[in-house]
């Protein structure tokens, strides 16, 4: 019965000491970590508050406040990590060989890491821009360090990896994308009328971006017809309902215009044979 009794007593006095001892520490440090939290959730919103004073774009705004807040609880945690007298240089070293070991097998994502800081970096584009990349093409809904969400007029979502934006040519046109379309008239139809046409149709549409102007003219000479092409900027989100509008509208008012738009003719030539005999 002494021995345990006394094994009891060493486990209860060993309790104690490091109660004694680092009690005062482990207060410290929860103190430490909780005033870190508030204090990087603060600056965070600090720092948004003045990138959004500063004019800076949605995307850019986020990554900032959150890189803040990140290094500012880093640093509480640093903090009260010394507090137990522990040292962080062999975890940095552990969390370096890690990394380089499992660089060959995060390779995708990774780069897809690299070029979304590089965009929110270099703001190639912004929430709210048309891009065309990839093969796609929609308005930037949402920029993160994986990917970058477009979203179409159809209401689908598009998420596309960053490493297949960054080095890729790329078309950004703001809010809008260029629609470009064209009619034929008859040769015997006067062309500066249908011109004139197709602008008063054009200028019933008040989505159609001013600035620049749309712009009407020959395009073509085909076999049956002259070719007129308008090109005008319509709102991404409304796009194809902006084209079928216009393309109505154009049809009608070549109509009440008396201009006729032809059909497609071939004129086929009969040789008659001849008898020789």
């Amino acid at each position: 019965m002494d021995q345990p009794l006394a094994s009891l007593n060493t486990i209860a006095d060993r309790a104690i000491t490091y109660l004694v001892d680092y009690s005062f520490q482990m207060i410290g440090a929860t103190i430490i970590l909780v005033a870190g939290f508030f204090l990087g959730n603060w600056v965070a919103v600090a720092v948004g508050k003045l990138c959004e004073k500063r004019g800076l774009d949605v995307t850019l705004r986020h990554f900032l406040s959150s890189f803040a807040k990140i290094m500012v609880i880093a640093f509480a945690v640093i903090m009260a990590l010394s507090k137990f007298g522990i040292t962080i240089a062999p975890f940095i070293a552990a969390i370096g060989a890690a990394a380089f070991g499992a660089t060959y097998a995060l390779q995708g994502p990774l780069s897809n890491y690299g070029a979304g800081l590089s965009i929110i970096l270099g703001r190639a584009f912004l929430v709210g821009d048309t891009i065309a990349v990839a093969g796609v093409f929609g308005v930037v809904e949402e920029v993160t360090l994986a990917h970058t969400t477009l979203l179409t007029e159809d209401g689908v979502k598009i998420t596309v990896p960053n490493k297949h934006i960054v080095g890729e040519i790329l078309h950004n046109s703001g809010e809008y994308r260029i629609v470009e379309s064209s009619v034929g008239i008859g040769y015997d139809a006067d062309p500066t009328q249908a011109i004139t046409v197709i602008a008063q149709a054009l200028a019933g549409f008040p989505q159609i971006q001013s600035g620049p102007a749309p712009q009407i003219g020959i395009e073509d000479f085909l076999d049956s017809a002259v070719a007129i092409g308008y090109r005008y900027w319509a709102p991404t989100q409304r796009y194809i309902e902006t084209m079928h509008g216009v393309n109505l509208a154009v049809h009608q008012a070549l109509g009440r215009a008396g201009i006729r738009i032809p059909f497609p003719q071939r004129v086929v030539t009969m040789a008659k044979e001849q008898n020789l005999s």
